[in-house]
């Protein structure tokens, strides 16, 4: 017999007990924090596995800005790394600059909100336009601007993380210049196209980062692999598309080998508190593992109620008309609520989803989901499927069927 255990943020694991063995779980890979994060990037940049080094990218006098795209893990044990490799180098403390941009966020609020999880840092806000500068026009002839520091560096070093989106079939959008330090309306497009167009978005996103980093000359890129509970379990430096290939292979423990599919799916999230975006995310990696009629079902802790679009659409309304009235509104938040409801029902498709979170039942119920008054009610759930399948940190987590 067999047991599992599952982090979910409450005071205690989600215990599945006496299994009959023919149980699947995934575990997010193993990471280091702290000294052992600084380490580990500090060998990246110095001794990369293809290219030169950090140090060779820059001279004295440069004025160098460190771009930290978007939530990273262990981002301040980075960022120290990076400085001392520049200083040694020559550099200046003075002529280092870390500018952080916020977070893409789509599948949470739509939202963009400038923080700082690096002291001493400078928070780029793309709802500022003059805290960008014109850099190039695209294929359409229309003016790419972006943030002013990136655009006067003699030396931009982009640091941003490279995992997968359950939802949008593979690769995070997150972690690139672009359009992270776009302005504002650069997001809202692709929020809108995504929304639109769903995952064939992608291709255009895809070309515009391309670009957009051609235009900018960065050589040097930092790509880091999340481990388990935000630690960090790899860094990859090296030119864009090396550095990026080098970290898809390093992010390979995120895409588990799962056989067979299963009935049941016990899912937890990153962020015990990461919301819809997330749900939808861990849902999509479930789904790819639970047979078509399974069973879902998302462990998390504090999360708020579901958007006016993702609501009307599970209480009957029919979806297509809903995303064109969200877009049609301009408004970001309904917008990336249509998003995430677009990629919802792509992810379920006729899946039950069963939710042990703080919300009501009546919440619960009026969505039309399954709700999980207790612990006990998942390992009740558990013990009756034939084959079942956990998936822990399932939103970061893209599984391979072997089916």
């Amino acid at each position: 017999m067999e047991t599992i255990s599952l982090e979910y943020g409450a005071d205690e694991p989600l215990v599945l007990e006496s299994l009959d063995g023919g149980a699947m779980a995934f575990a997010a890979p193993a990471g280091v924090v702290g000294a052992e994060a600084r380490s580990l990037v500090l060998e990246a940049v110095t001794a990369p596995l293809h290219g030169p080094p950090l140090a060779a990218h820059v001279v004295p006098g440069d004025r160098v800005v460190i771009a930290v795209a978007g939530d990273v893990a262990q981002a301040p044990a980075a960022v120290d790394a990076i400085l001392e490799c520049l200083v040694s180098a020559g550099v200046a403390e003075s002529d280092a600059t870390v500018l952080e941009g916020p977070a893409l966020g789509f599948m949470a609020s739509g939202r963009a909100v400038a923080r700082r999880s690096v002291a001493n840092a400078e928070a780029f806000d793309p709802a500022v336009d003059a805290a960008t500068s014109y850099l190039a026009a695209d294929a359409a002839g229309r003016p790419l601007h972006l943030a002013r520091a990136l655009v006067d560096a003699d030396v931009v070093v982009a640091v941003g993380e490279w995992g997968f989106s359950p939802a949008l079939g593979g690769r995070s959008i997150e972690g690139e210049l672009w359009p992270t330090f776009a302005r504002a309306e650069c997001r809202s497009d692709l929020l809108v196209a995504l929304a639109r167009r769903g995952r064939g978005a992608l291709a255009d996103w895809k070309s515009g980062m391309q670009e957009i980093a051609w235009q900018l000359g960065v050589c040097a890129n930092l790509r880091l692999v999340r481990g388990a509970n935000a630690s960090l379990a790899a860094a990859r430096f090296g030119l864009p598309d090396e550095a990026s290939r080098q970290a898809r292979e390093a992010a390979a423990s995120w895409c588990p080998a799962i056989d067979p599919i299963a009935d049941l799916a016990v899912a937890s999230l990153s962020d015990p508190d990461g919301g819809f975006g997330a749900i939808a995310a861990a849902a999509a990696a479930a789904a790819r593992v639970t047979r078509p009629g399974g069973t879902i079902c998302i462990a998390c802790r504090d999360i708020e109620p579901a958007g006016v679009i993702l609501t009307r659409w599970r209480q009957g309304a029919p979806l297509e008309g809903l995303l064109h009235e969200a877009v049609a509104t301009h408004d970001p938040v309904l917008i990336a609520d249509a998003l995430l409801t677009r990629l919802f029902a792509r992810a379920i498709d006729d899946r039950r989803l069963v939710l042990l979170s703080n919300l009501s039942e009546e919440v619960v119920e009026e969505l039309e989901f399954g709700y999980a008054a207790s612990p006990e009610v998942v390992e009740r759930l558990a013990h009756r499927a034939e084959r079942l399948a956990v998936l822990a940190e399932a939103d970061r987590c893209f599984p391979k069927t072997t089916d």
